[in-house]
């Protein structure tokens, strides 16, 4: 007979949490003190602990995504200044600025669209399908070095 399960209802909650803080199934097992293969077998008896997961793990990633954007674009948002000079404390109110970040730009666009922003594109039709790479290759007799004549037998008198 098999072990009752550890399963409580309001892990789903919890999971969901954990899911949006970034945590891996790993980490979860280790939350709940379990192990990754029982999280997998929760995921499988209980499905709102299943869609809990991929919940929490879809909003975290719509969030990073939208932080990514916001890095490659380039953004500003409201800030204060606080100073204190000679005892007299000011707050300015300021819009810090940040400027496009290639090396995010460049993340997003590969991601996004590698057809057209891999590192090495593969060659295309004017139909935009891959064309066949042309290979040839040669077999060289392995007696033979490049620098030298072939070997050949002294010749007998």
């Amino acid at each position: 007979m098999a072990r009752p399960s550890r399963y409580k209802a309001e892990f789903a909650e919890q999971a969901e949490k954990l899911c949006r803080l970034g945590a891996t199934d790993k980490e979860m097992a280790d939350f709940f003190g379990v192990t990754e293969k029982t999280i997998n077998n929760w995921k499988k008896a209980h499905p709102q602990f299943l869609q809990a997961l991929k919940a929490g793990k879809q909003l975290a990633d719509a969030e990073v995504a939208d932080k990514l954007f916001q890095r490659a674009i380039g953004y500003s948002h409201p800030d204060v200044h606080v100073s204190n000079y000679q005892g007299e404390i000011t707050i300015t109110p300021l819009t810090k600025h940040y400027p496009p970040d290639p090396t995010s730009m460049i993340f997003w666009l590969k991601n996004r669209r590698p057809d057209l922003w891999r590192d090495k594109p593969e060659p295309t039709d004017e139909d935009g399908n891959a064309t066949p790479v042309k290979v040839e290759i040669s077999v060289k007799d392995a007696r033979i070095r490049d620098d030298d004549q072939p070997d050949t037998e002294p010749a007998s008198s």
